[in-house]
């Protein structure tokens, strides 16, 4: 009976005849990208075919940083170098990748990959440098071919945007061999001129067709211009130096000009507003100032001198008024003070007590007479009567004892 042999025992020889096969340990494989997974150890599993087989590859993680330069992604073309070898435990064999060009312009990649970390080291993808957008660009320069779609675009969104808007347009090469030194001159050309804003770009193509706007020239210019640059070039998964140096990176040139002009309907609703907001403010100002006028000229007719006099003539009318009425109110009090007086007086009068029938005699040596010790015969002396005085003499004095 033949011998049986383990399945184990199978795959380790196959996997020995792998590993002695020189041919299979240092391979180049071209084919399509299938089935690729990103895995969270860093290893990279997919698939490469053509159109007649497929062959299963992985990148482990230490790998990728010296061996793969791009992401990997579904339907590119690459080319995969490695060893082929067999998993004995799944007794399959897979390509086994240490490097991962893309397929015809690896070189390219690989030459972008190289100049793309000199300039970030030597700071020219520093965010510090990157210079604003003016808000209002009124002249935008724009370096590109004079026809096709990307200036067709540009002057279409950028007149609709803003009518009003200059664009001074340098026609340079964006492809071949002279076309990085066509974009250089059109960058410096458009700088001396003075514009606002330029925008730098062409259409999509293939990394070939957009290789001018990876070349150091090319970056460098767009690092020393001191206007501000708008890199558009290619489509919106399309990136080159020039994206990386430029101060803003558009996805497309249309992008590139919706950055560049602001909408002049924009600006003109703003002004719009302000000028509501100003006629508001300058209707509120002047009812202000109408309310402080009239009050100056509320007072300035209380403080007038005519308005003092008038106040103060009033106001002495009033005290004259209040001094009447209590000058007549003394009067009134002291007439009737007065009568009090007067009866008082009246009751001890010496003419009311003539009056009443008495007389009085009076002396011009003693005064009034009251005692018979104040005259002697012969004396003169005049007697009141109720209508008169009458002179006399003094013939006989008589004294009457009076009991006490």
């Amino acid at each position: 009976m033949q011998k049986a042999y383990t399945v184990a025992q199978v795959n380790s020889y196959i996997k020995n005849m792998f590993s002695q096969d020189y041919l299979l340990n240092s391979v180049s494989v071209k084919g399509e990208v299938s089935n690729c997974k990103y895995h969270s150890s860093g290893h990279i599993y997919f698939t490469l075919k053509d159109k007649l087989s497929v062959l299963a590859c992985v990148m482990f993680a230490g790998n990728r940083a010296t061996g793969l330069s791009f992401p990997l992604k579904e339907g590119m073309q690459i080319v995969v170098t490695g060893n082929i070898d067999l998993y004995e435990r799944d007794g399959k064999y897979q390509l086994y990748a240490k490097k991962i060009s893309q397929d015809g312009i690896g070189e390219l990649y690989e030459r972008f990959e190289r100049l793309k970390e000199e300039l970030k080291e030597r700071g020219m993808f520093a965010s510090e440098y990157k210079k604003p957008i003016p808000a209002f660009v009124k002249r935008l320069g724009v370096v590109t071919a004079p026809t096709g779609a990307a200036v067709r675009d540009i002057i279409s969104i950028a007149k609709t945007r803003n009518p009003y808007i200059e664009i001074i347009l340098y026609p340079a090469l964006v492809q071949g061999e002279a076309a990085a030194p066509s974009i250089v001159q059109g960058i410096r050309m458009l700088e001396a001129i003075g514009v606002d804003a330029m925008i730098v770009g062409r259409g999509g193509g293939s990394m070939e067709d957009l290789w001018a706007f990876n070349e150091e020239i090319v970056a460098q210019a767009i690092f020393d211009c001191d206007i501000p640059v708008i890199s558009a070039v290619g489509h919106e998964t399309d990136t080159t130096i020039a994206d990386y140096v430029a101060d803003v990176r558009a996805e497309t040139p249309s992008a590139a000009a919706q950055i560049a002009v602001c909408e002049i309907s924009r600006i003109e609703d703003a002004i719009e507003g302000y000028r509501e907001d100003l006629y508001r403010n300058i209707i509120r100002e002047i009812e202000r100032q109408r309310n402080r006028l009239q009050l100056a000229k509320s007072n300035l007719n209380r403080l007038s001198p005519a308005n003092q006099i008038k106040d103060k003539r009033y106001y002495t009318m009033q005290q004259e008024e209040l001094l009447k009425k209590y000058m007549l109110s003394i009067l009134e009090r002291k007439k009737h003070e007065l009568g009090l007086v007067a009866g008082r007086l009246n009751g001890v009068s010496p003419l009311a007590k003539l009056n009443q029938g008495y007389s009085y005699a009076r002396s011009e040596n003693t005064g009034n007479i009251k005692s018979v010790s104040q005259v002697q015969n012969g004396d003169k002396f005049d007697l009141y009567v109720t209508d008169g005085v009458i002179s006399s003499v003094i013939c006989d004095i008589k004294q009457i004892e009076r009991n006490a």
